[in-house]
């Protein structure tokens, strides 16, 4: 003879059922399961995420900017004309001439009226540093 339960309790009994044994809870007095918020947390995550790699981005823009920067600068100075070995250290002047012709010279732009491009120191590594 089979007794009538409710259909939200589960009991232990002595048919086999053993309701303690159960990954969940069995009886009303039990904590309510709910499911967690993980919407709002993926979309916190994602929020900082993103953020972080809006920043490491910018971060490698502006590296890049730079680098083009200062290839180009390289790129003026190696293809201006010049007639000396520049030595490590010093300080150069690029002009253009009046025929458009970049030159290199140690002759400073308060010293000399012609169009001053920029001031340049050679580094170690050859590389034209602008000041």
């Amino acid at each position: 003879m089979k007794s009538k339960r409710p259909d939200n309790v589960v009991y232990s009994d002595e048919e086999g059922f053993n309701a303690s044994i159960l990954p969940y809870a069995t009886n009303v007095g039990a904590p309510a399961i709910r499911m967690d918020d993980v919407v709002s947390w993926k979309s916190r995550g994602i929020s900082n995420v993103n953020k972080e790699f809006e920043s490491k981005f910018n971060e490698l823009k502006k590296q890049y900017q730079n680098l083009m920067e200062e290839y180009e600068w390289n790129e003026l100075v190696y293809n201006s004309k010049f007639s000396f070995e520049p030595v490590v250290g010093e300080i150069y002047h690029l002009y253009r001439d009046a025929a458009g012709v970049n030159f290199l010279s140690l002759i400073g732009p308060q010293e000399w009226n012609k169009e001053h491009i920029g001031t340049f120191k050679l580094n170690s590594d050859k590389k034209w540093i602008v000041l």
